[in-house]
């Protein structure tokens, strides 16, 4: 299985593509805009020559890369020769159960069809196909070409021999996968989420500012970035949409959005792309300025 399709050029969709390409699979990769498309394919290039920078690759593996990469606008196309298709669309359910109802017509029977879905049901999106023994998660975590893990998600009915193959192709990539189960949140989100929650939950209360709440998680608990730092990386609408769909799931109260989050993503707040979140990135992406509004 040498042809890797790979639907959305966004954030983890140039970045799965990359990682695929990187070790030497052939890729298309599909968007509907070629605008995305091409600014996919700018950000694959200028993370390849970052790490040609640090010599962690040579000019010819950069260009390999590269050329292992074709794109297209018409998903069709884009995946006849697939032997698997990892869907990295918008956080959306409805459209990923459309990206999947036209993925199961327009593949062959043996395609193997994954999702990098951070928290949608892959038995609900498996349900929409006629080979939901085929379908499985494959959630990669951003930035995609650095972080090794990979949590791979079997539906009700995801087969052992299509999880077998994917976790072998996740290793290839030089990933760690994990295997986990079908419920809202998966594992890493089920646990990260509530704690983001809590932390904005914190700032809303009053315990607590920006600065203060990541620094005590930064030099108390050793992680690498504070919850509030980290909820800008990963964008606050993001985080929203992942809580509202483990609130839905599991009907628990402990689960449901602050109502600070609500507002600033309602406010167009969402974090580092949008310029302003918990943090101010008007002048620098990296979280070094404290937004106006909590500071």
């Amino acid at each position: 299985m040498k042809n890797v399709a790979v639907i959305g050029a966004g954030t983890m969709g140039n970045g799965i593509a990359h990682t695929f390409a990187q070790s030497g699979y052939k890729v298309q990769l599909i968007d509907i805009s070629q605008d995305s498309l091409d600014r996919g394919m700018a950000t694959i290039t200028k993370n390849l020559d970052r790490l040609l920078t640090k010599e962690r690759i040579t000019e010819a593996q950069k260009q390999e890369t590269l050329s292992n990469i074709t794109t297209f606008t018409n998903m069709s196309e884009g995946v006849e020769y697939a032997g698997l298709v990892v869907e990295a669309a918008t956080e959306n359910v409805d459209l990923k159960l459309k990206i999947f109802r036209d993925l199961d017509a327009a593949t062959g029977e043996d395609t193997i069809l994954a999702t990098n879905t951070s928290s949608i049901s892959i038995t609900q999106i498996a349900a929409v196909t006629k080979r939901p023994e085929q379908v499985i998660g494959m959630h990669f975590m951003n930035p995609v070409p650095i972080m090794k893990l990979v949590e791979i998600i079997r539906g009700y009915n995801t087969s052992d021999a299509v999880t077998e193959t994917i976790m072998d192709m996740s290793k290839n990539l030089g990933k760690v996968p994990v295997e986990v189960n079908d419920y809202p949140g998966f594992v890493a989100n089920r646990i990260l989420m509530p704690m983001i929650n809590e932390a904005i939950e914190t700032l809303y209360n009053g315990v607590a500012g920006v600065y203060e709440i990541d620094t005590v998680m930064k030099l108390g608990m050793a992680h690498p970035m504070g919850p509030l730092q980290l909820a800008d990386f990963i964008g606050l609408d993001v985080c929203l949409s992942i809580l509202e769909v483990m609130h839905d799931g599991f009907k628990n109260p402990k689960y449901a959005p602050c109502p600070l989050l609500v507002n600033m993503v309602r406010a167009g707040k969402l974090g580092v792309k949008s310029g302003e979140g918990f943090y101010d990135y008007s002048e620098s992406r990296k979280a070094e300025t404290i937004a106006k509004m909590f500071a």
